[in-house]
């Protein structure tokens, strides 16, 4: 009896273009994966590694497995990405992104250049921009991340953080801001810090500079900037609690309106910016096609939570009073929750916003820099005049999305304090 990994033919051709496999006997790689799309410029793959999916791309220079086997699956990996152990799924790390051991990341994550996880970190439809920093013991899923400059002034999450992401009701339209698309694109933000052993209940905003002290359990939007927060003390209590009330219908809506227009805003950025800067990667059209595969899972991630919740809205009106503000708000998002989805799936750009695109894709033109090697340096080189321009531009396709599904849905008032 012959004993072979599944894999052998495979396993044979990538020691042979270069790929370091220290013990090849141990890899398990499926039939399905192509070895064209794995380099063999300095990637190695430690002992009890898992290799499957027919999408996976693995760039030159990564480190698969090092702490703790890992499993690869539809994941497309930039140059010099470190996954240490784990589980990584239908993801996208880029340049330099790193995970410990025992990280559990599942599908719609998109974690851009430095973004990094300490052990035993869960993620799944997070988007982490570059050099946040998340410690140990941490879930936090349903997220978009940003702020900070390099891997010395980062934002960062505090060992054991919650990201609460599922309410009593059975919901999921919990997705938090943390920064946003439009400044935290062009790398110059203030850090935003979410001290350690502690928690924020979604769907929230968080603006730049923002201090979250340690212990503290984040339960309303801090969209100030440069606050310390510190937590606040609950007395216990035990009240009659009535499921599916839906009282913050409001402010739900309009977080997810916001949520899925800053999403809209960096597929825009992916496919006008960044695209001429993977295009001379290795693999880079490959990472480039996933990264915007992630944001389209992303987006129809929330679309799908909005209509489940709105599908409740009938069983919710029975508690209301009819002809009440509270009644017309919920039959009108129950009524026009399919043109509100509607409204994110259309390819529509103003007049004003394809000026204003332009007008900032005239700037990098104009200085050269469009389609250089290194993204980060190149954007934070960019003058504050065509960093402006760029912000601009994608705030203005922010707020024309916010204001059709305000304009959509009169009765919900969205986005009023």
């Amino acid at each position: 009896m012959e004993l072979k990994p599944s894999g052998y033919e495979k396993i044979k051709q990538l020691v042979q273009k270069g790929v370091t496999i220290p013990n090849p006997l141990t890899l398990d790689i499926g039939d399905e994966v192509s070895i064209d799309r794995i380099s063999g410029n300095r990637v190695k793959i430690y002992p009890g590694c898992r290799i499957y999916g027919a999408n996976t791309a693995i760039s030159g220079g990564t480190e698969i497995g090092y702490e703790a086997p890992a499993t690869i699956e539809d994941c497309q990996i930039g140059p010099k990405v470190k996954l240490r152990g784990g589980f990584f799924r239908k993801s996208v790390f880029l340049e330099k992104a790193g995970m410990g051991l025992g990280a559990h990341v599942r599908e719609g994550c998109l974690l851009e250049e430095q973004a990094s996880g300490a052990h035993c970190v869960g993620l799944k439809q997070t988007i982490l921009f570059p050099f946040v920093t998340l410690g140990s013991l941490i879930n936090f899923c349903d997220c978009l991340m940003a702020g900070g400059t390099d891997r010395q002034d980062h934002s960062e999450i505090g060992s054991s953080y919650i990201h609460f992401n599922f309410t009593p009701d059975g919901d999921k339209t919990t997705p938090s801001l943390i920064g946003d698309v439009p400044r935290g694109v062009m790398l110059r933000e203030r850090p935003v810090f979410l001290g350690g052993q502690g928690g924020m209940v979604g769907p929230l905003r968080v603006g730049y500079g923002n201090v979250i002290a340690a212990g503290a359990i984040l339960r309303n939007d801090v969209t100030e900037e440069n606050k310390l927060v510190i937590g606040k003390s609950y007395t216990g209590s035990v009240i009659r609690f009535t499921p599916n009330q839906y009282s913050g219908l409001s402010r739900l809506v309009s977080s997810n309106v916001l949520y899925i227009a800053n999403l809209l805003a960096l597929e825009e950025w992916y496919s006008q910016v960044r695209r001429d800067f993977f295009r001379k990667q290795e693999f880079g059209e490959w990472i480039y096609q996933g990264a915007l595969e992630k944001l389209a899972m992303a987006k129809e991630e929330r679309l799908s939570r909005l209509k489940l919740m709105a599908a409740k809205m009938p069983e919710s009106l029975k508690r209301d009073k009819p002809g009440s503000a509270s009644a017309a708000r919920k039959t009108e998002f129950h009524e026009k929750i399919v043109p509100l989805c509607e409204l994110f799936l259309e390819k529509s750009a103003t007049p004003q916003v394809m000026e204003m695109k332009e007008a900032f894709l005239n700037g990098i033109r104009a200085l050269g820099k469009s389609g250089e090697t290194n993204y980060i340096e190149t954007i934070q080189s960019l003058p504050k005049d065509t960093a402006r321009k760029g912000t601009d531009w994608l705030q203005q396709i922010i707020e024309n999305l916010c204001h059709r599904a305000t304009t959509l849905l009169p009765a919900l008032k969205l986005f009023r304090k």
